[in-house]
């Protein structure tokens, strides 16, 4: 039986990956379960699952469930806090961790599973957005394994031979694709998109997704977040990552070869195919997901997107560029821009002004250890939320 702990289960990606481990319970045991403050979800979950260990991070929401547990008579212990989280990662009954925390506050736990040489499911762009090289050294010291979750980079990943880590040209690649809805407002004309409401932007075309990604795709900072990530991951640079844009979200990524050769991975636009593929890899398992019906597709269409119409696209590729820990402004300016928009404090064509005021007032910083990089996230946001105050809404 393979140890599971999922971090920040009561959200899409959580959920979905339970969905494949209700399918194969012979295979996967659940030893803990995490959220942020939803005690009903976690205790809904607790009850089928029946974990060792929950955890919430908000230590009065902790009190909460555990008045329910107790209830129940159930022998599931409740912690809460990042302590709590850093221990659930590092039992040694645990085996793979599934990293869906959403934002930099995944970051610690994440690092924590890395340290513990588990083998990492990760769903939290942002531990490789604000730590890349951290992260990857990481890997390799404590000898960890990461999977990517997200639907694009586990396509790359099922696209390219093994033996990457000395770089992409070492085995031929000549070039990373990585495919984008383009959101709800690919076709929307420019002048409209200032009266974009958060409810409109979190309507995705294609995929279910939590509020905050959900924004994040429909300005594109998700896919620029992911080039990101990309560099990280395949031992690369950003010209040699492309986004393509493509509305029916069937093909997930392709990769392109010195030969000419292009590997894509195709699939219905559904989390349980990723999540199913790194639980079992390298064996392939059921995951609740139907065939693809090409036919019934008809036509798969294939576009540049725009930098005008997505700034938030060229803002990530600037960030990753310049180096240093730009990236670290970039994802908290973005988290801070984007809880504001939501919020209605903000218009949605402002989080990229927002973004790009962060970069400048703090440009050139640097971040040599994890503790510099989560300094440097908190004055980000306070950077931002200064920003975000002095704009008319």
């Amino acid at each position: 039986m393979i140890g599971l702990t999922i971090l920040g289960s009561t959200g899409s990606v959580g959920i979905s990956t339970l969905d494949v481990v209700r399918r194969h319970r012979d295979r996967f045991r659940v030893v803990a379960l995490t959220a942020n403050r939803d005690v009903e979800g976690l205790f809904r979950q607790c009850l089928e699952f029946q974990p060792n260990l929950a955890v919430l991070a908000d230590e009065r929401s902790a009190r909460l469930l555990q008045r329910k547990i107790t209830d129940q008579n159930l022998p599931i212990q409740v912690l809460s806090g990042v302590p709590g989280l850093q221990e659930v990662v590092s039992l040694g009954e645990v085996d793979y961790v599934m990293a869906a925390i959403v934002g930099a506050a995944g970051l610690v736990p994440v690092m924590a599973a890395v340290r513990a040489g588990k083998r990492i499911l990760l769903a939290n762009k942002e531990a490789l957005v604000v730590a890349g090289r951290l992260f990857m050294e990481a890997v390799a010291q404590h000898r960890a394994q990461v999977l990517p979750i997200d639907s694009e980079h586990n396509a790359v990943f099922q696209c390219l031979p093994r033996g990457i880590e000395g770089g992409l040209e070492d085995v031929g690649v000549r070039r990373i694709l990585l495919t984008a809805s383009g959101g709800p407002f690919r076709t929307l004309p420019r002048e409209q998109l200032k009266f974009v409401t958060p409810d409109q932007a979190c309507a995705h075309p294609n995929w279910e997704m939590g509020r905050k990604i959900s924004v994040d795709s429909a300005t594109m900072m998700n896919k620029g977040l992911e080039v990101i990530e990309a560099c990280w991951l395949f031992h690369t640079v950003p010209k040699n990552v492309s986004v393509v844009l493509h509305p029916q979200s069937i093909v997930h990524s392709l990769v392109e070869y010195k030969d000419g050769s292009v590997l894509g991975q195709m699939g219905h636009p559904d989390m349980r195919t990723p999540i199913a593929h790194a639980l079992a890899w390298p064996d392939r398992i059921e995951s609740g997901v139907g065939s693809l019906d090409l036919i019934a597709v008809a036509r798969l269409e294939f576009e540049a997107p725009s930098m005008e119409r997505f700034p938030c696209l060229k803002l990530a590729y600037q960030a990753m560029e310049s180096g240093g820990a730009a990236p670290v402004v970039l994802n908290a300016s973005n988290e801070v821009a984007v809880s504001a928009f939501l919020g209605g404090r903000l218009r949605f064509t402002d989080i990229p002004v927002v973004i790009e005021g962060a970069l400048a007032r703090l440009d050139g910083v640097q971040g040599s250890n994890l503790d510099d990089l989560l300094a440097l996230d908190d004055e980000a946001r306070r950077v931002a939320e200064q920003i975000t105050s002095g704009l008319v809404y």
